[in-house]
């Protein structure tokens, strides 16, 4: 009898394992067959990235090991259901091993953001070399009065306080601000909080920064004896309200606004409301862009934009290598050189009552050894502009 018993126990084990192998069978050949019959994806929207494509098959990409290496990337991004597997992992990461982050992203104070350690000296250098050098050849002769001013990013209010990794801000900016020497440093980082960020994105927010436009506008314009620079930051700031309402009409995106960060976490947060400011004078300007060489006519807001897949890029078209900005309603003619990264989409707009002529421009997309042919620089007001994560991945400027 124990030996019946212990035959029939054999054969459910028998059986059960056989049902899992089947299932698996199953699951791994049906997986498969996916993966071969569907088209491959060209572009993740959730990620913002061009996705890998099946890499070139010879002997020599064999023998190497690069056709294994290039097709393991190929398989990741060509999974099925890819970004529905993305939330599960990192829902898992946060809920069940109590992890603080999932592949550097973070969720705090109802914020997404992306830790950005260590400070790397070398990429200060790096930055503050390239804004020297264009200093040099084209603005220290010309009576060009150059200011610089830094823009923090998310890290700055949330990582120490969240217990995250952090860089000693005030280290980079002091360090930044010795390799400056040849500009005048304005200080933004007291009128900034972190409710002036959008929550899924790295990007300021337009209509929270009108304090640090009017501020920066004050400080440019002191030298002519109109404004002052010793009006304290927190006097502008505590007339956000005023400014903001006094001067121009908000208006609302119709769309969700899904920041870079939303795909990247896979998270179910959330999306942003995107606000632009706008006014008879922005109305008024002509935007110019050279990207292509020859000029073409675009706007302050490219509303084409808004259901792409960075709605931020309704700002003065997103990123671009050299645009003109025309006021014909400024006061008097006065002329500004703004040198920026994509902070300076948004806030430019908002610059452009006091000066006759913008002249803007993104070195990550145009060499500076290419602007003299590109730019009459004759003495205008210049402003170098950059956010704590270009200047400390400064390789993109050229």
């Amino acid at each position: 009898m124990q030996e019946n018993m212990g035959k029939n126990k054999e054969k459910k084990v028998i059986r059960r394992d056989s049902i899992l192998v089947v299932v698996m069978s199953v699951l791994l050949l049906g997986i498969s067959l996916i993966c071969w019959l569907k088209s491959d994806d060209v572009f993740s929207e959730s990620e913002r990235r061009v996705l890998a494509k099946f890499p070139d098959v010879s002997m020599e990409t064999i023998i190497e090991g690069k056709f294994m290496q290039e097709f393991e990337s190929y398989s990741l991004d060509q999974f099925p259901a890819r970004d529905w597997f993305r939330s599960v992992k990192a829902l898992a990461s946060y809920g069940i091993f109590q992890k603080m982050d999932n592949n550097d992203i973070y969720l705090a104070d109802g914020h997404l953001a992306k830790m950005e350690y260590p400070m790397q000296p070398k990429m200060l250098d790096y930055a503050a070399s390239h804004m020297e050098k264009i200093y040099e050849t084209y603005l220290k002769n010309n009576n060009s009065k150059c200011y610089f001013s830094i823009v923090p990013d998310k890290n700055y209010f949330l990582a120490k306080e969240n217990g995250y990794l952090s860089i000693d801000y005030e280290e980079m900016v002091s360090y930044m601000k010795e390799k400056m020497y040849f500009t005048e440093y304005v200080d933004i980082f007291d009128l900034l909080s972190i409710d002036d960020y959008y929550k899924t994105d790295t990007h300021w927010r337009q209509e929270k920064i009108t304090d640090v436009a009017e501020y920066l506008k004050n400080a440019m314009l002191e030298h002519e004896g109109e404004l002052s620079n010793s009006v304290e930051a927190e006097i502008i700031s505590s007339k956000q309200e005023d400014i903001l309402n006094d001067n121009y009409e908000i208006k609302e995106l119709e769309t969700p606004f899904y920041g870079v960060y939303y795909g990247q976490a896979a998270l179910p947060v959330k999306p942003d409301k995107l606000y632009y400011l706008n006014n008879s004078v922005l109305e008024g300007c002509k935007v110019v862009s050279y990207d292509t060489g020859k000029a073409v006519e675009t706007v302050i807001y490219n509303m084409d934009k808004a259901n792409g897949n960075d709605a931020y890029e309704i700002f003065l078209s997103g990123t671009s290598a050299l645009q003109v900005i025309e006021n014909p309603a400024a006061p008097k003619e006065r002329e500004l050189i703004v040198f920026r990264d994509s902070f300076g989409s948004s806030l430019i707009p908002l610059l452009v009552d006091e000066y006759s002529k913008i002249t803007v421009i993104d070195t990550r997309y145009v060499n500076s050894l290419l602007l003299g042919n590109l730019v009459d620089f004759h003495g205008q007001d210049v402003l170098f502009i950059y956010s704590t994560l270009i200047l400390n991945n400064s390789m993109s400027m050229h």
